[in-house]
């Protein structure tokens, strides 16, 4: 009974993340209907409809619905990796190491741009692992990890500036990077991200009964058979891996992570075996449906959908904060 409940909220999760993913095609200066939207998509494909949904909107909101899904997925990782629920590529300071070596490269090798997604994730990795070991003192507590990653990602931001204030001509859309942001989203972006998205998201389905373990606490894991200490740098990396995929294409974009995998634990429960699948379509569904929000909000200007999440999820992580203290 309770298996067959968690299969029909996980049903209704991904209707509405379909749902969302039409009215954000379905938005904009041009308005076109739903049921145009799926004719124009799968039917008409010789009409204005189509122009501008297969070249415009379709992909932009593909890439939002990607980078919402990584972001979400490292987040909940990271969470049940550390035993933190304050945890988050973006508060932790995973993406501004992404965000740093993403930044040296577009600016010092611009030549160079299609190794961007390398370059973070090394960035990712790195600065994960760093914050790891600053926290570290028999065990990693919830507040050193925190005070950890906040420090690290001061230090990373700190380089950022420098690269913008040494280059300025360089740096033309390095607002909207910071910010995070999805404007001008095409094909080859979602050509660079969906690989990192299908491979990790299926390792992380995969692994979900692991992190089940880690959640029971490191001696009862190792009882249990579970390489405790392989296992959580797989998780790492895993989760470096899939902030980085995200950095790479919508900026500096926070509280993806940290908002979305405390809906899915309130909607689904904290068994991974459902909370992946949760974090998928409600990642997908949040980022898509802000975006969609920055977009009209104050059409025909645009807003960075990173202050929509700032929005959301500075008062959200401020409660969390509280209640978890």
């Amino acid at each position: 009974m309770v298996k067959d409940r968690r299969i029909l909220k996980l049903s209704i999760i991904y209707v509405v993340f379909a749902f969302s993913l039409l009215i954000g095609i379905s938005m904009g200066s041009l308005k076109i209907g739903i049921v145009d939207v799926i004719k124009a998509i799968f039917f008409e494909t010789d009409t204005l409809n189509h122009n501008i949904i297969y070249n415009v909107r379709l992909p932009r909101n593909l890439a939002a619905a990607f980078v919402g899904i990584n972001l979400a997925l490292s987040g909940v990782t990271l969470q049940g990796v550390m035993n933190n629920p304050l945890a988050d590529p973006g508060i932790i300071g995973i993406s501004s190491g992404a965000g740093l070596m993403a930044f040296v490269i577009m600016i010092l090798f611009p030549d160079y741009t299609y190794l961007v997604p390398i370059g973070a994730f090394i960035g990712a990795v790195l600065t994960t692992f760093l914050i790891y070991t600053l926290a570290w003192k028999n065990g990693v507590s919830p507040v050193r990890l925190i005070l950890s990653g906040v420090a690290v990602s001061a230090f990373l931001g700190a380089g950022i500036n420098i690269l913008m204030t040494f280059y300025p001509e360089r740096v033309q859309g390095g607002l909207s990077f910071m910010i995070g942001g999805l404007s001008g989203k095409t094909w080859p972006d979602l050509i660079l991200i969906w690989p990192y998205t299908l491979a990790a998201g299926l390792l992380s389905l995969l692994l979900s009964n692991q992190i089940n373990l880690l959640q029971l606490g490191d001696e009862v894991a190792t009882g249990l058979g579970l390489n405790v200490e392989r296992i959580r740098t797989v998780f790492i990396i895993l989760s470096a891996l899939l902030a980085a995929s995200a950095v790479s294409v919508a900026g500096l974009l926070g509280f993806v992570g940290l908002i979305v995998p405390h809906i899915a634990r309130l909607i689904i429960g904290s068994d991974y075996r459902y909370l992946y699948p949760a974090t998928i379509g409600l990642g997908g569904a949040v980022l898509v449906g802000c975006d969609t929000i920055a977009r009209m909000m104050f059409d025909p200007i645009e807003l960075p959908v990173g202050i929509i999440m700032a929005v959301l999820g500075a008062p959200f992580f401020l409660y969390l904060l509280r209640e978890k203290k």
